[in-house]
């Protein structure tokens, strides 16, 4: 029987591909994505100050919240940008979930909702 976490990792590299999928039947510049895939880890920036601040940025954009409302917003507009924008964010994130990588608790950037990271 598959272990729970191998489970959940699979869930989100379905994910990333069917988010993938969508990008590319949209047409959107493949260039742009590779380019912009890994800027949601600029949040991590907070940690610099500490931890508790660096959470709450890390979380900012890393969480589901602001890029599933771009999305729906970029639908309801007929935006590309926000569609090209929302997309690329949900793969880093549906990326990050499938390695292991959550949401991230105040005490330590290792402690996520996930699991803790080793």
């Amino acid at each position: 029987m598959m272990k729970l976490r191998k489970i959940i990792s699979l869930e989100y590299v379905i994910a990333l591909i069917i988010t993938v999928f969508f990008y590319g039947h949209l047409d959107f510049s493949w260039l742009y994505f590779m380019v912009f895939l890994l800027l949601p880890d600029i949040t991590m920036i907070g940690y610099l100050l500490n931890p508790k601040i660096g959470a709450v940025f890390y979380n900012i954009g890393h969480s589901f919240v602001l890029p599933a409302l771009l999305l729906v917003i970029g639908f309801m507009m007929s935006s590309s940008i926000l569609l090209m924008i929302a997309l690329i964010w949900l793969a880093h994130i549906f990326l990050d979930r499938a390695l292991g990588y959550g949401l991230k608790y105040e005490e330590a950037f290792q402690k996520t909702h996930l699991q803790q990271i080793t």
